[in-house]
């Protein structure tokens, strides 16, 4: 365990050291990824839009066949390791250790984290990927599980090459998401994202930039695109919860400049969360 988290780590709802914290090497979400998390970004002690994160973690749970019992009690845990302040809020939940009865005898861990340094723009390539959903369903789709290896097999490419990061594209050749956010972009004033139709993850940070895109007055556009409509770009920015809106300035060959339009959806996401927060 890191020694950069902030405060205890809850296991269970048990506070031990962050040195001492550790799972069983029998759980099988060590083992097999079997397992779901969640990842919320703390604002002076105020998770931002806590309710919906843990709604997910329940939504991927439930696909999992995953028992977490009460969701305030976990939301509980949460906010005790965000009081020290700002930070990124995560929770694991793993799998258990008893494979005739999957997803029973499990864990839950929750810790802070430092807020991570980000640039102030990134790069990325474009990167196939034949294990996204695509627009298929699955009992796993929308589940934000731990089996994070192939998205983080692309991170690691794209940065081989020199990039930030990736974008991940369908065999089809549609824009998904990134292997940690979510893409948008600018074309002739209006906003395009790609729809959740595509299995994307319902990313919250999304969800409030684009409510925030339409308060300001924005069209946005949701649906299927092909790379071309998005090289095609003005503006293109990445979405999450440590980046909160970021200007992306170059995806495989393509340069982009830092927009007005990012730059107006980036400070009404921030009122946002200073309203919510307080």
């Amino acid at each position: 365990m890191s020694s950069d988290v902030q405060g205890k780590v809850l296991i269970n709802g048990k506070a031990v050291d962050a040195a001492s914290a550790s799972i069983s090497v029998f759980d099988i979400g060590f083992q097999r990824g079997y397992g779901c998390f969640e990842t919320m970004r703390s604002y002076s002690g105020s998770p931002f839009r806590v309710d919906q994160h843990l709604d997910r973690l329940a939504a991927s749970a439930a696909n999992l066949r995953i028992n977490i019992g009460s969701i305030d009690r976990v939301k509980g845990w949460c906010l005790k390791v965000a009081e020290p302040g700002d930070g990124i809020v995560r929770v694991f939940v793993t799998g258990g250790t008893d494979m005739k009865h999957l997803g029973t005898n499990n864990s839950i861990i929750v810790f802070m984290e430092p807020l991570p340094q980000m640039p102030d723009v990134f790069s990325l390539d474009l990167i196939e990927a034949p294990w996204h959903s695509d627009g298929r369903s699955s009992e796993l789709s929308g589940a934000k599980t731990l089996s994070y290896g192939p998205n983080l097999a692309a991170t690691i490419t794209a940065r081989s090459k020199g990039f930030d990061d990736a974008v991940l594209v369908g065999t089809g050749g549609a824009v998904l998401e990134g292997p940690t956010f979510s893409l948008g972009w600018v074309k002739d004033g209006q906003i395009f994202t790609p729809s959740l139709d595509s299995n994307i993850l319902a990313s919250v940070t999304r969800a409030a930039v684009v409510e925030v895109a339409v308060r300001l007055g924005f069209d946005v556009v949701e649906g299927s695109f092909v790379t071309k409509e998005l090289l095609d770009a003005d503006e293109v920015f990445a979405l999450s919860t440590s980046r909160q809106v970021a200007s992306v300035v170059r995806i495989a060959s393509t340069t982009f400049e830092r927009g007005p339009i990012t730059a107006s959806l980036r400070h009404g996401f921030l009122e946002l969360v200073k309203a919510e927060t307080g």
